[in-house]
């Protein structure tokens, strides 16, 4: 059975104008983030979701993990509908969040994923040892008892990760996960997924990165302004320049390194 389904999935935001729109700038209107997505992800797969910016990757990602609800269509997470299964859903996904507020600055990277290992209901006697595994995966074993607002934007990355994988989930959500870390971090980082899948998660990563796409991805989804443009199986030391040239082709856009040749 496929571990995540998309059914004619569509995603809108509204916007409203601000409070004090003295000028009357501001206007009513909406954003159709994801027009009619299906799709569907099975167990040990690796699925790159690519595209310019504003295309729905993010939007998909916070689609699965109930962040956002659907507003046609129905998502599917191990079986469950993400809008009337929630909390079951939710036990299944981790999602690696990466940003300086979503840590307690005056807490250790171990006390931070202590506490957010307890909330993922992590069994305490289990606790200390998932801790330790996710701080060597992401190479913050030597971090762990430095306090997290001495942390640079690529330890944060790393600790965000970290957090998403404590819980062990059966589906990891990663929206563009390298894009702070050196190339030594980034690298251990691609195993790490690598290995991850091998034991049978489901891992969806979004990005810009071609190279990374074609290290970890096992298939990619192509997006533009919220339609999927096309599929592409990939195989082992795929070609990031065979990569970049289906990219550019299929979503119409001009390549700046193409132009400056």
């Amino acid at each position: 059975m496929d571990r995540i389904v998309f059914e004619s999935v569509s995603k809108i935001f509204r916007h409203r104008p601000a409070l004090f729109n003295w000028l009357g700038r501001e206007r009513r209107g909406e954003t159709l983030a994801l027009k009619n997505i299906s799709f569907s992800a099975p167990p040990a797969e690796v699925l790159a979701l690519l595209g310019p910016n504003g295309s729905g990757k993010t939007t998909a990602l916070k689609l699965i993990s109930t962040m956002l609800l659907p507003d046609g269509g129905a998502v599917y997470v191990g079986g469950f509908d993400a809008r009337r299964d929630a909390d079951k859903v939710r036990r299944q996904v981790g999602i690696a969040v990466a940003t300086e507020r979503s840590f307690f600055p005056r807490l250790s990277a171990h006390e931070n994923l202590d506490f957010f290992a307890a909330l993922d209901e992590v069994p305490r006697r289990e606790r200390r040892q998932r801790i330790e595994e996710v701080l060597c995966d992401t190479g913050l074993e030597e971090q762990a008892d430095t306090l997290v607002m001495k942390f640079s934007s690529g330890m944060y990355q790393r600790l965000g990760i970290a957090r998403a994988l404590v819980k062990r989930p059966s589906v990891l959500l990663l929206d563009e996960p390298t894009r702070s870390l050196d190339a030594a971090t980034t690298a251990h980082f691609w195993a790490t997924i690598r290995a991850l899948a091998r034991q049978g998660t489901t891992i969806l990563l979004a990005t810009h990165n071609f190279a990374e796409v074609a290290a970890v991805a096992d298939r990619l989804l192509l997006l533009r302004r919220g339609e999927l443009l096309a599929t592409r199986e990939l195989d082992a030391g795929e070609n990031t320049e065979a990569l970049r040239l289906f990219y550019f082709r299929m979503t119409g856009e001009i390549d700046e390194a193409i132009c400056n040749l």
